[in-house]
């Protein structure tokens, strides 16, 4: 009994250090830049000041970039450049207050460049494009239904492993 001990511990270390080396073998670089961010089709909000608006928009769309890096080799670097970015819904008044209202035809948009740079400083895969998420409101994926932008998180997310599976980790 003390040998099938000894022998499941040593398989339990081994499994929970391989897991280690893989989750810290990963997570690539972000650098994002936003390209004349004043002439974005839909940066406001309803209530909050513009330029708040458009900061906190920023960081939690950098959070996210980060977060999907973190499936890339650690020696890259994934540069992102924002080019324009119209939001889920549309800015409505409501009695005295502005309020952010989803419906179909107000669809997620963002135009993007991107350069995904390897340990050499070599460019490793390169485009840009032009993300939509039309059916945004018949998703059943509720992965992000209580988070904020959570339609251009999932719309990211589409477009990151369409673009990234060969290089994205699985495990």
């Amino acid at each position: 009994m003390k040998i099938y001990s000894k022998l499941l511990t040593s398989i339990s270390m081994s499994i929970v250090f391989s897991l280690f080396i893989v989750q810290t073998s990963f997570a690539a670089t972000v650098e994002m830049n936003w390209v004349k961010p004043e002439t974005y089709d839909d940066m406001r909000s309803g209530e909050q000041n513009r330029k708040a608006f458009r900061e906190r928009t920023f960081k939690v769309l950098e959070k996210h970039f980060i977060k999907l890096a973190k499936s890339l080799p650690q020696n890259q670097t994934l540069k992102v450049d924002i080019l324009n970015i119209d939001l889920a819904g549309e800015i409505n008044f409501k009695n005295t207050r502005q309020i952010r209202i989803l419906r179909e035809p107000y669809f997620p948009r963002m135009n993007l460049s991107y350069q995904l740079i390897g340990d050499d400083n070599e460019i490793v895969k390169s485009g840009s494009e032009k993300l939509t998420s039309l059916n945004f409101m018949q998703s059943n994926n509720l992965r992000y239904s209580s988070e904020s932008l959570g339609h251009e998180k999932k719309m990211l997310d589409k477009w990151f492993k369409r673009e990234f599976v060969s290089l994205v980790k699985t495990y």
